[in-house]
């Protein structure tokens, strides 16, 4: 197992901004991102690493917010590399980088520690939102890919343990709360939805996790499909 790595110094970056590790094997891919990336006033590129193990240095050293973590590389890929930085410690958000919205892959990555995953080709402005979004807390799971991501994962994956606990050990509300969460809706949308404030759907989220003992967003929607909360289909 790799050692604890140390929490970061959020919005440590020049200006308070969120810093930013990319990670692909392609320098092309690499500069691109970069390019627009740096260009937005609260967004900083502190470094880039072309494999896993170069990636695993780079997040103990400079210590970003996002880790933008392409899944094919030489070498230790993606998927080990979130694997190894998850069970190391590490707070940064990783977004996997995939081609393909149903990449096989993506599956494997999810359980492995990462908060969601962007397509490569997305135009500039949704890479930028999703660097934002990721670094807020929010599981990047945009909600047309949602249901069938997680569905096909619950399918094919080994039901999430939640801390020795079970549903009931939520309060109406709270499991309102995670029914929004398997639909893909974000704070704000849940806020809306219940008609409460989003400091208060935050405090929601946050009692759901530590209740059933799961780690982040991602692992709430996979846990409400496997326990019945949400059918398939039906969200």
């Amino acid at each position: 197992m790799a050692p604890n790595i140390p929490s970061p110094t959020r919005g440590g970056g020049q200006g308070g901004g969120i810093r930013i590790l990319i990670v692909d094997d392609q320098a092309l891919v690499r500069a691109g991102f970069r390019m627009i990336l740096d260009a937005q006033p609260d967004l900083e590129v502190v470094g880039e690493a072309a494999d896993g193990s170069t990636a695993i240095d780079a997040v103990r050293t400079l210590r970003p917010d996002v880790v933008l973590m392409d899944i094919r590389m030489p070498g230790v890929d993606g998927i080990e590399a979130t694997r190894r930085l998850t069970e190391a410690g590490a707070t940064s958000k990783i977004v996997i980088l995939t081609t393909y919205d149903l990449d096989e892959y993506v599956y494997d990555a999810l359980a492995a520690g990462a908060s969601g995953f962007l397509l490569k080709h997305v135009p500039p402005e949704e890479l930028v939102r999703g660097v934002r979004v990721a670094a807020s807390g929010e599981a990047l799971l945009a909600p047309s890919i949602t249901k069938r991501l997680i569905e096909e994962f619950a399918k094919h994956r080994a039901p999430v343990r939640a801390g020795g606990t079970d549903l009931d050990t939520l309060t109406d509300r709270e499991q309102e709360v995670i029914r929004l969460l398997a639909r893909g809706l974000s704070n704000p949308e849940i806020a809306r939805e219940l008609k409460v404030g989003e400091a208060t759907v935050k405090t929601h989220v946050a009692h759901v996790l530590d209740k059933l003992g799961l780690r982040d967003r991602v692992q709430a929607v996979i846990f409400a499909y496997e326990v019945g909360l949400i059918k398939p289909g039906s969200a």
